[in-house]
């Protein structure tokens, strides 16, 4: 693992297919740690992880189960999803302990609802640190600037363009993202030239 931000630890799958790295976040709380998307941890990484300690696991959307059993086996950590996915990543062997909606504070984090991708897809604001954090909303490629996926996995791409726009009523300065390379430092700069690059309807 690796430190982002000071005291959050990231480690990342890389994916031949889409040719950018996977990523999974564990952040500190007092209130016990909340890990993010995980995806498939090396040993190494699995003991530092049980080490450590997780309390929950917060899945951002239905694709994003990735190892959230496995870490959820091994640490006691509850998983979380958001009830619009849930039934999906159920289907998927996804084991899910509660669910969390828009608006909901969970440890620093605010849940936001980025619908569009799928109908669960949630970003986590963490107004504390100006970060916003990512599923598949918008992705990190190529590095140094934001993308979207491929519209052809959307369920209603023309939403989710419009939920991308609304973030940026946010206040955020750093975005870390699920997929690709997170922009630490004038995100929303980032974020405003990948939205002016819609044609909104």
């Amino acid at each position: 693992m690796e430190k982002i931000l000071g005291d959050v630890f990231t480690w990342s799958w890389f994916s031949e297919p889409h040719g950018y790295n996977f990523n999974s976040l564990l952040i500190p709380d007092p209130r016990g740690n909340i890990c993010i998307d995980p995806v498939e941890p090396s040993d190494e990484v699995l003991s530092e992880l049980v080490r450590i300690g997780v309390s929950r696991i917060l899945i951002t959307n239905r694709n994003h189960v990735r190892a959230a059993n496995r870490i959820r086996e091994r640490t006691g950590a509850r998983s979380y999803i958001h009830p619009d996915d849930a039934a999906y990543a159920k289907g998927q062997g996804s084991m899910l302990d509660g669910e969390f909606r828009e608006g909901e504070t969970i440890g620093a984090l605010e849940v936001i609802g980025v619908s569009g991708k799928s109908p669960g897809e949630v970003a986590l604001l963490w107004p504390d640190r100006r970060t916003l954090i990512v599923g598949d909303a918008v992705i990190g490629n190529p590095p140094g600037r934001l993308g979207m996926l491929r519209e052809r996995v959307m369920d209603d791409p023309a939403r989710l363009r419009r939920s991308v726009q609304q973030l940026l009523a946010l206040d955020f300065d750093t975005i870390l993202v699920g997929d690709g390379v997170s922009v630490i430092g004038n995100a929303k700069q980032r974020l405003k030239e990948l939205v002016d690059s819609f044609k909104l309807t």
